[in-house]
């Protein structure tokens, strides 16, 4: 384990190894009750760079862990042979139960968006008695579109490490349709987030992802068992989402046993970031209830 200093706050690096491969896994120490928060799915993404301007805040209640998903971060990467006998939604939940383990952690709240909303969903539905809080952000899987598919936020994801590879360019055009506002991130968060994207084995993983996107017809369909989650459910939404639509979230609300929902307006994809305070502010009040 290491530790460093990123703004203000302390952020311990965890190395964790399961039977599938290694798991980076960032801590910031707290007294409350551990939140486990899954970054989604976009070129370059990981735990820490998705949420890192929330920290802070959410800090003062949680011992918050940010795991890599396989295939992102520091993380190892799914084979082929790995992805053509699971879905990656199915290998994250293993690799990250088997982390959570080792790490010594039973019980815990649980916050997801995009393609880590698909992980938490499954995690919730597959033990149950372990997640006691659930917080998801436009999810993967548990959605059922209204609309054409893929969706105009998925085409630019799918399409950005190909057709000449990744550039500056093709990430300012991805986050634009990850946004509703795009002129509130400047070059230097385009910048940031490219360079994220660029290592050699993130890229061959995501070419096996998309192919094995494209075979399995799409992400999981949990939406099928969405009333086995146990957990009180907040669903946060931008009703502007191009890559997750709003439309979609009925199944979730008429499902899921437990559940409540807030919707932005004048957001996309990026809850976290678009409404930073209200998210922050929606997360520690719901989850500061359950205890």
């Amino acid at each position: 384990m290491t530790t460093a200093t990123t703004t203000d706050i302390e952020l311990r690096h965890h190395r964790v190894q399961t039977s599938l491969g290694e798991i980076a896994v960032a801590e910031v120490p707290g007294d409350g009750p551990v939140l486990v928060m899954l970054h989604g799915g976009g070129p370059g993404a990981s735990g820490v760079s998705n949420y890192h301007q929330n920290l802070a805040a959410l800090s003062q209640h949680f011992r918050i862990l940010l795991p890599d998903q396989p295939g992102f971060g520091d993380s190892y990467r799914p084979t082929d042979a790995d992805l053509d006998d699971r879905s990656i939604t199915q290998i994250t939940v293993d690799a990250l139960f088997q982390a959570l383990d080792q790490l010594g952690v039973h019980s815990f709240h649980l916050l997801g968006n995009s393609l880590g909303g698909a992980a938490a969903i499954a995690m919730a539905q597959a033990q149950r008695e372990r997640v006691t809080g659930l917080v998801l952000m436009a999810p993967g899987g548990g959605w059922l579109p209204f609309g054409p598919t893929p969706t105009e936020g998925q085409k630019e994801m799918f399409k950005y490490f190909n057709g000449g590879g990744p550039s500056e360019k093709k990430m300012a055009a991805f986050i634009r349709t990850m946004v509703f506002d795009h002129k509130q991130f400047g070059e230097d968060v385009v910048r940031a987030r490219y360079e994220a994207s660029l290592d050699e084995s993130h890229i061959e993983f995501y070419h096996r992802y998309n192919a094995a996107f494209a075979k399995r017809h799409g992400m999981d369909p949990l939406w099928k068992d969405l009333h086995k989650i146990k957990a009180p459910t907040l669903l946060l939404w931008g009703r502007d989402d191009r890559t997750i639509t709003l439309e979609g979230a009925q199944i979730m609300l008429k499902q899921i046993p437990d559940v409540q929902m807030h919707v932005f307006g004048r957001c996309g994809h990026w809850v976290q970031l678009e409404r930073q305070a209200e998210f922050e502010r929606l997360v520690g009040d719901f989850l500061g209830e359950l205890g």
